[in-house]
């Protein structure tokens, strides 16, 4: 029953908050749900898995018609955007999907028998915890974000938090639905809820600007969601089955045509090129539905299929395709995030990127690459949506989401700008767990596909370089700033200190995190562990190592927690050339100049749009040749 609340209770929130004005009830509704699924999302983990779920009190007849009720309602809205939207492409998909479902459910449904609808299993549980502790985070932050979105920074758009915390909370509930599910038909209807919630999200401000970004989003869901419905209709008439892990276990003769089919939706769905400009366009939306989309429900959606997808594609050319999908998006993401100084665009792209590592892995389909995936999973999780969350609270404190803006923020925010080096520091320093996940990324390459290491050196090469000039960012300070009182709400203050306590114990407690939930999970599909006999990952002498360089790392942000009180900025030296100003200094011609300390970002060199252009013609190529290959 576990298993149905985390389901059911959130979505039923979701109807509750929708009719629910009041702010104080609002808040309390939201605290008491949020804390009912981390607590839930908390006891599944301590639970033995795989769990029997197989005798649940399911009338499952009823439940088919019900959700074909809720698919055609779906359908019928979609229709009814894209109409008015004056988009055809929006109308074709939705009715090549919808009718395609309607007529499977209507020939086929009273044959569908499944053994189990619902199954649980250690990767299930860690995307449980990411959806319950990640996205019930979100929820409290958005809080006092909203509040102060509608009220401070954003008078001019329309208050519609009750849709706001609804969609959120049934975002979440069909995530769960989404990792829980073994019915393939169950699981396009989640998969088909988090594409409608997102759109919604997305478009909410209903400014024009949102409006295109959220039918783009739409677009590209839509064709995801018609390859999803396409691989469900093809395994059945070919398995009879419509069971994921019976498509799983199958032989490559029968599953790898809907596996790719069901890889082509995570890809979509995970923005992958040549679809991630919908997630760039995302971030027009308020920051909770950007660190919401990015780090625990919607992209992670589409990774989570992909990496079920490994053991049905590994050794094949399809696989072959999917793998450098991801690694081109790896790297195009990479440099397209040194191009900007737009932080959201910045961690856009970040996101656009570890998700391509992880559409690689997946690609790649063996043990090592399977464990790296998901540990990148689970760290990319905590950290980006840590990174989100703050940039949120600077951009209604500076009015600005510039990097060159935050200049000093070590000094006038300097507990937003310490919780930020934390979530730097998780996606790209050592020893913490992102740079971690990226060894084990490239020991699979290199066992499996050699060539493909040349994605990984140069994509990690150009993420170190965009982290640690945006980190030198916050700590330079030229001169004075007066500290900003108030840097966060409860609920603001709440959630960033629980991220960065969490993304610290991630990266500290990994070996155990991979030793009772990864390996296990690595060692049931493949009947091989990636572990070594003692359970350690990468040896205990190493973990050791790793965990006093944690500790000494940590160490440095920790000294910056009261680093706005009592500061004294002093004139930097200037070959004597100072002038009355740390900020003045002689220059040329006995000229007066400021001084000037910017960031490059390398526009001579690399275009955003160039690397858009070539990434989508390229990886669109990898796809039509990944389909040519799977019908082979």
């Amino acid at each position: 029953m576990l298993v149905l609340t985390l389901i059911l209770v959130p979505l039923a929130a979701g109807l509750v908050l929708l009719c629910l004005k009041p702010d104080l009830p609002r808040k309390i509704l939201v605290s008491g749900v949020t804390l009912a699924v981390c607590c839930g999302s908390v006891a599944l983990a301590l639970l033995p898995t795989p769990l029997n779920l197989g005798d649940l009190p399911l009338n499952q007849h009823g439940i088919n018609l019900g959700m074909l009720l809720v698919e055609i309602a779906m359908s019928l809205f979609i229709l009814y955007v894209g109409v008015r939207a004056k988009n055809p492409l929006i109308v074709v998909l939705t009715l090549a999907q919808a009718g395609l479902m309607v007529w499977f459910e209507l020939t086929a449904g009273a044959h569908l028998e499944v053994a189990q609808n619902l199954f649980v299993d250690k990767f299930s549980v860690i995307m449980a915890l990411i959806n319950g502790i990640v996205g019930g985070g979100i929820c409290i932050y958005a809080l006092g974000y909203m509040r102060e979105y509608h009220e401070v920074a954003h008078r001019d758009v329309a208050d519609r938090r009750p849709l706001f915390f609804a969609l959120l909370f049934i975002f979440m509930g069909a995530m769960f639905g989404l990792i829980f599910a073994n019915n393939l038909v169950w699981l396009f209807l989640f998969w088909e809820i988090t594409t409608l919630c997102s759109f919604l999200l997305i478009g909410y401000t209903q400014t024009e600007e949102a409006k295109r970004n959220a039918l783009r989003a739409l677009v590209m869901n839509l064709a995801g969601g018609l390859a999803f419905a396409l691989a469900i209709v093809w395994f059945y008439r070919q398995a009879g089955s419509i069971e994921l892990q019976i498509l799983i276990a199958s032989k490559q003769s029968l599953a790898l045509l809907p596996a790719a089919l069901l890889c082509f939706a995570g890809i979509t769905k995970s923005a992958q090129l040549p679809f991630s400009s919908w997630l760039l366009g995302a971030m027009v939306a308020p920051t909770p539905v950007s660190a919401l989309l990015h780090s625990s429900t919607m992209v992670k959606a589409g990774v989570y299929l992909v990496l079920r997808m490994a053991p049905s594609v590994a050794g094949t050319k399809v696989g072959m395709m999917v793998a450098l999908v991801g690694a081109v998006t790896f790297v195009v993401g990479s440099l397209a995030a040194i191009t900007t100084s737009e932080a959201k665009r910045v961690l856009a792209w970040s996101t656009v990127a570890n998700l391509g590592l992880i559409v690689l892995c997946g690609g790649i389909g063996t043990y090592e690459a399977v464990w790296a995936g998901v540990l990148l999973i689970i760290f990319h999780a905590v950290a980006k949506c840590l990174l989100f969350l703050c940039v949120g609270v600077i951009e209604h404190k500076l009015h600005s989401r510039d990097i060159e803006s935050m200049a000093g923020l070590i000094v006038s925010m300097p507990r937003v700008s310490v919780m930020m080096q934390i979530g730097m520091a998780g996606m790209f320093l050592a020893p913490f767990g992102m740079l971690i996940s990226k060894w084990a990324v490239l020991k699979a390459v290199v066992d499996a596909y050699p060539m493909l290491s040349v994605f990984i050196a140069f994509g990690s090469a150009a993420t170190l370089f965009f982290w640690v000039k945006w980190m030198g960012k916050l700590l330079e300070v030229v001169e004075p700033h007066k500290r900003i009182e108030k840097e966060l709400e409860l609920g603001e203050s709440i959630a960033l200190h629980g991220l960065s306590v969490a993304t610290f114990l991630a990266c500290l407690l990994f070996p155990l995190i991979s030793t009772y939930f990864i390996a296990p999970y690595v060692a049931e599909v493949y009947f091989h562990s990636a572990a070594l006999p003692d359970g350690d990952i990468i040896g205990r002498g190493n973990t050791i190592i790793m965990t006093i360089m944690m500790a000494m790392v940590m160490l440095f942000p920790i000294t910056f927690i009261n680093y706005g009180r009592g500061v004294r900025v002093t004139d930097a030296y200037l070959g004597g050339a100072n002038l009355h100003s740390s900020t003045l200094f002689v220059g040329s011609a006995n000229s007066v100049q400021n001084v000037t300390i910017g960031n490059y970002y390398l526009h001579n060199i690399l275009s955003e749009a160039w690397l858009s252009r070539w990434g989508v013609v390229g990886s669109a190529a990898l796809l039509l040749v990944m389909f040519v290959m799977a019908c082979l």
